[in-house]
């Protein structure tokens, strides 16, 4: 046996090594999420059996429908879908317009402003929860759709992440469009914007998922059954002696549906967005 054909033979042994490893680490992952499906589709008597049973016997359709009508899931649904949507949308458009600012105009004092506002993300959360309650309540602004929203528009993390990826587009297209009459304004709206969909889609991407599944602002701000969110609507299947566990499992599913689809259509944007970096590297 040749030393190329043992190199060929290392080289195959490595990649099955490191393909089973990958196997093993994606069941992992993907075992807990096959658990909660298996559960919101038993019987409550199969749940904590002495044998794991993933595919239940019957499956019980009806705990989807049971954990819709057991807590206002609609009005829920409808809370969470306008807070993380408009929370993303509102992060995107300030952060990116502040991004622009700090990576593409000059004016005085342009790093050292941007040294202190990225400074704020060295301040833990729970140390301004107090502080904004206080406002919100001084506003009269508790309980409402304005204090679920507007304290999470403004963000420092997503404004350093657009100003990096803004840093590295090139300075000639921007010339270019001033010598042709733009204005700052429809230079970051027709130029900066579309060429950082991989960027803004990431940015909205992550803003929408710790919105969809944040529950602590919402538990602290809110009162009236009315303006909850779904994080705190799962939490009524949690007693303090039970928990019904195929109910909290199925409504777990329904208000996962939307996390995937959001992570699957933004998919394509981070791949691309990977590849670009790649290629600047």
């Amino acid at each position: 046996m040749t030393l190329y054909h043992i190199m060929k033979i290392k080289k195959y042994v490595n990649h099955a090594i490191l393909y089973s490893l990958l196997i093993l680490f994606g069941i992992t992952m993907v075992f807990p999420f096959l658990w909660m499906l298996s559960t919101s589709l038993k019987d409550p008597s199969q749940v904590f059996t002495a044998s794991l049973q993933l595919i239940p016997d019957p499956i019980v359709w009806k705990n989807y429908a049971e954990a819709w009508e057991a807590i206002p899931f609609g009005r829920f649904y409808m809370n969470s879908v306008a807070v993380a949507l408009a929370v993303t949308l509102g992060q995107v458009l300030t952060s990116s317009m502040a991004a622009y600012a700090f990576s593409r105009l000059k004016f005085p004092g342009r790093d050292s402003i941007f040294l202190g506002y990225l400074a704020t993300m060295m301040i833990p959360g729970m140390v301004v929860t107090i502080p904004v309650f206080i406002l919100l309540k001084s506003l009269g602004w508790l309980d409402s759709y304005k204090a679920l929203i507007l304290p999470g528009v403004f963000s420092a993390y997503g404004t350093f992440m657009l100003r990096q990826f803004f840093m590295t587009l090139p300075a000639d297209l921007e010339d270019a469009a001033k010598i042709d009459g733009c204005s700052l304004w429809r230079i970051y709206w027709q130029i900066i914007l579309p060429l950082s969909k991989p960027a803004l889609s990431t940015l909205a991407m992550f803003t929408f998922l710790g919105n969809w599944q944040s529950f602590f602002w919402p538990l602290v701000v809110t009162s009236s059954e009315s303006m909850k969110t779904l994080p705190i609507g799962l939490s009524y299947f949690q007693d303090i002696y039970t928990t019904e566990w195929t109910l909290l499992m199925a409504g777990s599913i329904i208000v996962l549906v939307p996390a995937l689809l959001v992570f699957i259509l933004n998919q394509k944007f981070i791949t691309q967005g990977i590849a670009l970096t790649g290629l600047k590297g």
